[in-house]
């Protein structure tokens, strides 16, 4: 039995782990515009590799982002469509919840350390939270933090005004290297195993884990608005 994950949040990871947390097997392209094409055959590779048949899955864990619009929705729609059709459980995480975990245990954090994880949400912003580590390591060997700030979404140079004092990981940092202290060794983007590892652990607790998406602000492309008439009898846009 095996826990398949994948997130799609920022490159495109996918990772097979054990019901044991033991990570099975591992793909990742470093795709920005093309989830799509990119997903499906990571998730076939990491599932051969794995030795794992699909029917052998026992739910499915995906990062739930923020994100941009596109390629978030690729890794929603593509863990919904498995989950539903293996009749599994489809588990959310945030990716920023991964992301930090993760830097726990690479750049051995202690209770109580704060990190601060930013990722790229162009435009010159980053999508960030901050955190407290609650526990190095807690069930199925993943850290416990909690989220002390966030998430949100602004400019890079306003977001290290919420850095003081933390540890500073993730690509936003390292885009925005001249506002943010990015922390030697950081994690970058979320690794799909920690992110399975901490979908079973709060599954084991009880939490629910909702696949809503994180976006934080509206899609660039907007449905136009409806028409209104006007006085010669003609339609024409509503404007915004």
């Amino acid at each position: 039995m095996a826990v398949l994950a994948l997130d799609t949040s920022a490159s495109v990871t996918v990772a097979v782990v054990g019901d044991d947390g033991a990570r099975l097997a591992r793909r990742e392209a470093p795709e920005r515009r093309r989830h799509a094409e990119a997903l499906a055959p990571l998730v076939d590779e990491a599932l051969a590799e794995a030795g794992v048949d699909r029917s052998e899955l026992t739910a499915v864990a995906v990062g739930t982002g923020p994100a941009p619009f596109t390629g978030l929705r690729v890794g929603l729609v593509t863990a919904r469509a498995i989950g539903f059709a293996l009749g599994v459980p489809v588990l959310g995480v945030p990716s920023l919840d991964a992301l930090a975990t993760q830097a726990v245990s690479d750049l051995g954090l202690a209770p109580d350390d704060e990190v601060l994880v930013a990722t790229d949400a162009r435009r010159r912003e980053v999508y960030w939270a901050r955190y407290r580590v609650v526990a190095h390591e807690g069930p199925h060997a993943v850290p416990v933090v909690e989220t002390v700030a966030g998430p949100d979404v602004g400019p890079a140079a306003t977001v290290a005004e919420h850095a003081a004092g933390a540890v500073v990981v993730g690509e936003g940092a390292s885009l925005y290297a001249d506002v943010l202290d990015l922390a030697e060794d950081a994690p970058l983007v979320p690794d799909a195993a920690v992110l399975a590892r901490l979908a079973m652990a709060r599954r084991d607790a009880g939490a629910e884990q909702p696949t809503e998406p994180l976006y934080l602000r509206r899609p660039d492309v907007q449905e136009p608005a409806g028409a209104k008439r006007v006085s010669d009898g003609t339609a024409t846009a509503e404007p915004r």
